[in-house]
């Protein structure tokens, strides 16, 4: 439901979602147009929904390649997602769409029950921080250790459920559990390519 955040109306991105299907007037819509009327939220959406796929299995490794395009344009400060011209031109069925977003509407309606507009301001000093957050989570989801990529998954649609919906709170609860994230893959990895050697026989020689 739209709730007034100081002089703005806020709009949570569930209900965007569902008013941007009324604004359609073609059987199929460019991506481009899709990205334009996301506006700053196209990052957000983007990356939740590249966490979504990521937690299929086999699918980690090509999303966490993926998701260093739209995490490197935050980085740089971009204001909204820019896709490769080959991709933006392409256009998806309507219906096709309408599918997409049954799907993702009630996880993100479950999501702003308790995400909702708080220190949007944190959002102007940390958007590149998130984006770097973004990029070392996804090339921790390109570990060959299995089931690696879980909790990475879960921690990119978590901080991009905050920056979609411009929450302070969660987008620092999001990063705390992004670092512990990025630490276990660490430790992880280390403990694998440390066992890996202790069963080497070379190494016993």
């Amino acid at each position: 439901m739209p709730a007034r955040v100081g002089l703005v109306m806020y709009i949570p991105t569930s209900v965007e979602l569902s008013r941007m299907l009324d604004r359609t007037q073609e059987p199929r819509v460019p991506i481009a147009w899709l990205m334009a009327q996301l506006g700053r939220r196209s990052f957000g959406l983007t990356f939740f929904v590249m966490g979504m796929v990521a937690l299929i299995p086999g699918a980690s490794t090509l999303v966490g390649v993926l998701l260093a395009w739209p995490a490197v344009q935050l980085l740089l400060g971009h204001e909204a997602t820019a896709l490769p011209r080959i991709i933006a031109g392409r256009k998806v069925g309507v219906d096709r769409l309408t599918r997409v977003i049954r799907i993702l509407t009630p996880r993100l309606e479950w999501l702003e029950r308790v995400i909702r507009p708080r220190w949007p301001e944190l959002f102007q000093t940390m958007r590149r921080m998130i984006g770097l957050t973004m990029l070392l989570l996804g090339l921790t989801m390109i570990s060959p250790v299995p089931f690696s990529h879980v909790v990475p998954a879960l921690v990119i649609m978590l901080l991009a459920a905050a920056y979609m919906e411009e929450d302070g709170l969660a987008l620092l609860v999001s990063l705390l559990s992004a670092l512990t994230s990025l630490g276990l893959t660490a430790a992880t990895v280390w403990g694998t390519v440390a066992t890996v050697d202790w069963l080497d026989p070379a190494s016993l020689g």
